[in-house]
């Protein structure tokens, strides 16, 4: 171990006997990534048999399957259309991991991409996956587990639970071929933050001077700069202990995120109101259409008249008015809103008026 390694170990020592850390203090490493330490999508194309009568007819499904045949030595004559319903087109994609090796291996999604009703019970043939640079990294292969299913009567009436169409492989690809990566190259390491904060990055560099003095810089409000050494196995140490050190991050900005679809609303810890009044009511309208029957007298010339008669009732529920005064947090607006017993809408409503009145201390977004 060499004398950079030694003062690290003598000071994350000295740091975890002196420090106390509050109960909101995050790891680094649970904050942000490593520049360059990514992972890289893999795309391939192939064939699922073994169907139990739920493949296609496609013409580019009947292409794919002659070539297979063909790579095996066996050719079929050109007016010859063979007639496959155990066979589906499919598209397989994968996430290679950092410094995943050759021999290693990763999960894989396969999506039929054709007119197959159902890949339950099909089994993936070798398949190259490829990276967005053409090269080959993994070839995939394995029978298929589907969580979906489908069920169609004679009637043309069918059942689809979940998604058949889409099946899971663990562990099904080989790593063929190590993408490289940048961690070695150059003499620094940075650190991005996934959510950007000057505050929180601008802590994040403290903390990592105050384990090794002078090492670390927050350029933006993303990205930290640190000082690394060179050789490969000091570097891994020296990340080992940075990446376990504790800070606090600083709060979120005030946000209240409404979802206009589900009727789900999420309202940040600092989102505060000024001085301000809200009264909450509701008029219910009934409209009732009764007809009257009207006949003429005996013996008297006429004809049976229908007479439309409309009823319309209107009640107006007794309103209820609350006033906060300013700097009103999140419990006492939440429990003012349940007292009153609005419902999702009416609560978008609120906050909307809210927000156009000034009073509201936070973003609102409405997604």
């Amino acid at each position: 171990m060499n004398k950079f390694i030694k003062i690290c170990s003598v000071v994350l020592a000295s740091v975890s006997l002196l420090s106390t850390f509050s109960a909101h203090s995050q790891r680094i490493k649970d904050l942000a990534d490593i520049q360059g330490v990514r992972s890289n999508q893999l795309v391939g194309y192939g064939l699922v048999v073994g169907l139990p009568g739920t493949g296609e007819q496609t013409p580019f499904t009947e292409q794919s399957f002659k070539t297979m045949l063909s790579n095996f030595g066996i050719s079929m004559p050109a007016n010859l259309k063979p007639q496959i319903k155990n066979v589906a087109a499919v598209a397989v994609h994968a996430d290679l991991p950092a410094f995943a090796k050759p021999g290693q291996k990763v999960d894989i999604t396969v999506s039929s991409i054709g007119s197959s009703a159902s890949l339950r019970g099909g089994t993936l043939l070798q398949t190259i996956l490829v990276g967005i640079d053409g090269n080959a990294y993994a070839v995939a292969q394995g029978s298929l587990v589907v969580s979906g299913l489908g069920a169609e009567g004679l009637d043309g009436s069918s059942v689809v639970i979940n998604t058949p169409t889409v099946g899971r492989i663990s562990n099904g690809a080989t790593v063929e071929r190590e993408i490289k990566s940048a961690f070695m190259s150059g003499d620094h390491i940075t650190f991005n933050l996934r959510s950007s904060d000057f505050t929180t990055a601008k802590r994040m560099a403290d903390t990592i001077n105050d384990f090794i003095a002078g090492t670390a810089r927050a350029i933006d409000a993303t990205s930290v700069k640190v000082t690394a050494p060179r050789d490969a196995s000091d570097r891994v140490s020296f990340l080992s202990m940075i990446e376990n050190l504790e800070f606090e991050p600083d709060s979120p900005a005030a946000k209240i995120i409404v979802n206009s679809r589900t009727g789900t609303i999420v309202i940040g810890s600092e989102v505060k109101l000024l001085a301000a009044a809200i009264t909450h009511g509701g008029i219910t309208v009934t409209i009732n259409e009764q007809q009257e029957v009207t006949q003429p007298d005996a013996f008297a010339e006429g004809e049976t008249a229908v007479t439309e008669n409309s009823i319309i009732d209107v009640n107006q529920d007794d309103s209820r008015m609350f006033v906060f005064d300013p700097g009103v947090t999140l419990d006492t607006l939440v429990r003012a809103i349940n007292e009153i017993g609005a419902g999702p809408g009416d609560v978008m409503a609120i906050l909307e008026a809210l927000d156009q009145a000034g009073a509201l201390r936070g973003e609102l977004i409405i997604i």
